[in-house]
């Protein structure tokens, strides 16, 4: 416990860990990754793919240490006892700082298969992490706007195309794919100028999911919907860093994926892509008053 320490210099020592953390575990992760590509052969590769799941977790791990280090975070967990190593799932969460993923990492890490996130296609150019990301094979998106699209239609679809050749290769080895669904952080500013319907969340993208599903439905166990709550408000990544949280409340709800939408296009097929919508709208619902009850039940120290 560093609690003793000065908050700033906390995050000092924290962001040192994490980067000396990564810096070590990248080299033979990018080894396994450059052996995978020469050596294109099923029961290799997913061995391989296996060597760099531990690699990343062991990653993970450390970061929990640190974390661990920097404060004591009173943690409130139900639902883990949901998920196993052994299945597949699609997991989604509401998003409200860059913490939600370390702090997601610390209680799932080793609990479920690896959590691929969803990442924009100039994440990639990250120093180092990028790289990671790449070689863990998450899927990087290319988002286009609807301008865009009226401009070059020959682009639409191609979001379906990646999302669908990512999947392809999660078919040999157990895997959590994630997706935020609101898509970005919420914010008050993106709350007002979205006119979001909800009390604590931003409208759904419910696209994302609806390609996952189309793309693996069948290996998919089950949807693992996740509520964060922050009792004293939305933390940033430094507040994580220099041990300012005190408190994260998580909880996980399995939920079976309808089978009316596997195997359906949500492209092409008008009346499944409004279902989905309105099941995605059901779920963000819930949640919503989920959160309602959690801030009434967890108020600020």
């Amino acid at each position: 416990m560093l609690s003793f320490l000065p908050a700033p210099l906390r995050g000092v020592l924290s962001a040192l860990l994490l980067a000396l953390n990564t810096l070590f575990w990248c080299w033979p992760l990018f080894a396994l990754a450059l052996l995978k590509l020469v050596l294109p052969f099923a029961p290799v590769q997913r061995t391989l793919r296996y060597g760099m799941h531990w690699i990343a977790e062991s990653w993970m791990a450390v970061n929990s240490f640190w974390m661990d280090l920097a404060r004591d975070i009173d943690w409130d967990v139900q639902g883990r006892e949901l998920v196993d190593m052994r299945h597949s799932y699609l997991v989604t969460s509401n998003h409200q700082s860059w913490a939600d993923i370390l702090v997601l990492q610390y209680q799932l890490s080793r609990r479920m298969p690896i959590l691929k996130f969803f990442l924009k296609q100039e994440l990639i150019w990250v120093p180092v992490i990028g790289l990671c990301w790449w070689a863990l094979e998450f899927p990087f998106m290319k988002r286009f706007s609807k301008e865009y699209l009226a401009k070059h239609p020959e682009k639409r679809g191609e979001d379906l195309a990646t999302t669908r050749r990512a999947c392809e290769r999660y078919r040999t080895n157990p895997v959590s794919v994630f997706n935020f669904l609101e898509g970005t952080r919420f914010t008050p500013a993106k709350h007002a100028e979205q006119q979001s319907p909800f009390r604590h969340l931003l409208r759904p993208r419910a696209g994302g999911i609806a390609f996952v599903i189309d793309a693996m439905g069948e290996q998919l166990s089950a949807l693992i919907n996740v509520t964060i709550h922050y009792p004293d408000g939305r933390p940033s990544f430094w507040d994580l860093l220099a041990g300012r949280i005190r408190k994260v409340v998580l909880r996980l709800e399995s939920q079976p994926i309808p089978e009316e939408f596997i195997g359906r296009n949500y492209d092409q097929d008008d009346a499944y892509r409004l279902a989905f919508q309105q099941w995605v709208n059901a779920l963000w619902q819930a949640k919503d008053a989920q959160l309602v009850e959690l801030h009434r039940q967890f108020p600020p120290a």
